[in-house]
């Protein structure tokens, strides 16, 4: 794996040259040699679009809970893709993809319950629920964004790979000079449990809570006009938001609840990190009065989100399921009335 990962940093970002999964069958045709790795990206714009290689060899499909999956699948087969990625795969009706004679990659995005778990969070236990329906044979391959679900998530589907999830591209951005007066933004549907750390900081500071879902053009817009960032969990219970890529990426200081896993990012070196009210209160004081107190905190972040970007991630991930593929097959239906070459 390492060397086919090796072999496609020497190329342009998505292209394949025929080369790279050398000898044998496959159980899916390969994409034509020297053209780029046409992808279709299929899920909810308002969450995943800012997690997407964007290219002129790539589609975005909206699909979300509820929506018409012949529709989406059709306009899926339209863009005749090389390689599907799809967000939150467990919301696919059963077998849409069965007879779709490309590989697709299912991308698991939601907290669910961790094994052991002596008590659980009834909001993981219903999205626990919902993965539990994924069809396996609308997908090739799992991706978690959590290697801790793994364990839980193996029963319905074994997972193949763990990672965050990548950062469309066009949100990267240099660290900006602070403002004259640094304002907050945090991102993401309101709770209780949020509401009960924002109740003091959005009476004292200037915090602007964007509480529904925005488009990717509006969240760089928004993230540039603020220097800091919130994350906080919906609930009481550890997990890892994208939102805290997307705003290292930015350029941004992000303040966040302890993360579990941190994916590489250490606390109070790529981010600042808080555990109740009274610290996040504390940080944030701190952060606004003395913007300057943090500046190498700042730029360690962005620094560190290279390691998102997708043009970065997603070319490795793809010449990995290629070879993958090609080594240990799959039991797809479509796969067996696939052309090898």
């Amino acid at each position: 794996m390492r060397a086919v990962a090796s072999r496609l940093r020497a190329r342009p970002a998505g292209h394949y040259d025929g080369s790279i999964l050398g000898r044998g069958e496959n159980p899916y045709p390969l994409p034509s040699a020297g053209v780029p790795i046409r992808i279709a990206f299929v899920g909810q714009s308002t969450y995943f679009e800012a997690c997407v290689l964007e290219s002129p060899a790539t589609v975005f499909v909206e699909f979300r809970e509820g929506a018409d999956a012949d529709a989406m699948r059709a306009r899926v087969a339209a863009f005749a893709p090389d390689v599907v990625v799809v967000f939150r795969p467990e919301l696919l009706a059963p077998g849409v993809f069965a007879d779709l004679r490309v590989p697709v990659i299912g991308f698991l995005t939601e907290p669910i319950p961790r094994r052991p778990a002596r008590r659980t969070h009834p909001d993981l236990l219903q999205r626990g629920f919902a993965l539990s329906k994924l069809d396996p044979n609308n997908v090739d391959r799992l991706i978690a964004f959590d290697p801790l679900i793994v364990g839980t998530v193996d029963p319905t589907m074994r997972v193949w790979r763990s990672l965050p999830l990548p950062v469309a591209d066009r949100l990267y951005a240099p660290v900006r000079p602070y403002s004259a007066q640094p304002s907050v933004l945090l991102v993401g549907r309101s709770t209780p449990y949020r509401e009960r750390f924002l109740v003091r900081p959005k009476a004292e500071l200037t915090l602007v809570h964007a509480a529904f879902g925005i488009g990717t053009d509006e969240l760089a817009r928004m993230m540039a006009e603020h220097d800091i960032a919130v994350n906080l969990h919906n609930e009481p219970y550890p997990s890892f938001e994208n939102r805290v890529s997307l705003h290292l990426a930015a350029g941004q200081l992000v303040v966040s609840e302890t993360l579990s896993p941190t994916h590489g990012l250490e606390p109070d070196i790529d981010y600042l990190e808080f555990a109740t009210p009274e610290q996040f209160l504390a940080v944030l004081r701190t952060a606004v009065a003395h913007p300057r107190a943090y500046e190498r905190v700042r730029h360690r972040g962005r620094r560190k989100a290279e390691a998102f970007r997708a043009s970065r991630v997603y070319p490795r991930l793809i010449a990995d399921l290629y070879a993958d593929l090609r080594a240990f097959g799959t039991e797809r239906t479509a796969a067996s009335h696939a052309v090898t070459r």
